[in-house]
């Protein structure tokens, strides 16, 4: 198997202060710039699994940046370049501590809150009389709170967020406006493959001139969930599950082997057979969702491939 990268503990020139994510490790420099490592980590009901698994950051990385780059001309982004596999450099910001989740159809979390009996999710009302993996009238924003690392996210309404003062109603405008216009595009080049863009999450930030920008990943299956539309109505009627391009396969397989997250459960063992499984399935994902052919990069030394690289970009910077 190959080297995965789980932990970092990088010491950049002029580095002053590093977070560590479920998945990405933000290291934060002088002059605003901000190195993100895609880590190899898996992260499933915000919970880390223990093991890394070969190429997922690489894939995260690089489909994240396709898509900022598709995105660019209607919402602006963090990112200034990525001088590495695994590696995204960008503008410093402050985080908005919400997530905005967008939801075009019945599926993952809200299929399972509305197979409760539950039909308000963040203050909207889902319709009666759907099946999992129907699709919404419109697509819903359905925010979450920002949890940190080990914690779970939590659903949060626009009303909750505007009356606790987490966002101001007019930065909240916006981000929702960004939303539509991301889920949108996204939609669109999904349709172009061949993919439905089922749901998808966007995290957005402020740059110290106060302008709002797109941060973290955008439309990789670790933030988003795609199905593959050739079928997708068959299988609706005869209540069949859908073909799907996520991780929600690693969900589904922690549910089945009694894990959710919750209190008191112990993770599944993965087995490494199942970890190269995974990694197939991520490559999968990549290929389907960019068009591109998969390569992957030398493994042999990460670290000191992620150290050159990311000292000869920022030698630009000095």
């Amino acid at each position: 198997m190959s080297n995965t990268i789980v932990k970092t503990d990088f010491n950049f020139k002029n580095q002053i202060s590093v977070y560590k994510g479920k998945v990405r490790d933000v290291y934060k420099l002088k002059n605003n710039l901000l190195v993100m490592v895609a880590s190899d980590r898996l992260s499933a009901f915000d919970v880390v699994m223990p093991k890394g698994i070969p190429f997922k950051g690489q894939i995260l990385n690089q489909i994240a940046t396709k898509m900022m780059n598709d995105t660019k001309d209607i919402v602006p982004n963090w990112l200034i370049g990525t001088p590495d596999p695994n590696i995204a450099i960008g503008h410093s910001c402050k985080p908005f501590k919400v997530e905005m989740v967008i939801r075009g159809y019945l599926s993952g979390h809200a299929a399972r809150e509305y197979s409760k009996g539950n039909r308000l999710l963040c203050g909207i009302k889902m319709p009666e009389g759907m099946i999992e993996n129907d699709k919404f009238p419109t697509p819903i924003i359905t925010p979450a709170t920002k949890a940190e690392f080990g914690e779970h996210d939590e659903d949060i309404s626009k009303d909750d967020i505007l009356n606790r003062k987490i966002v101001s109603k007019d930065d909240y405008e916006k981000l929702e406006s960004y939303t539509y216009k991301l889920f949108e595009r996204g939609s669109q080049i999904a349709n172009n493959r061949g993919l439905i863009l089922v749901d998808t999450k966007y995290e957005f930030g402020k740059t110290i001139e106060g302008e709002i920008v797109l941060i973290d990943e955008i439309h990789t299956p670790d933030s988003s969930r795609y199905f593959y539309a050739d079928g997708y109505e068959e299988r609706q009627k005869t209540n069949q599950p859908q073909r799907q391009l996520s991780k929600e396969f690693v969900r589904q397989w922690l549910i089945k082997n009694d894990f959710q997250g919750l209190k008191g459960q112990m993770i599944p063992n993965m087995t490494d057979t199942y970890i190269k499984d995974i990694s197939e399935r991520y490559i999968e994902l990549y290929e389907n969702i960019t068009g591109d052919k998969f390569l992957k990069a030398n493994t042999s030394n990460i670290n000191q491939r992620i150290e050159l690289n990311v000292q000869d970009f920022l030698s630009k910077y000095e």
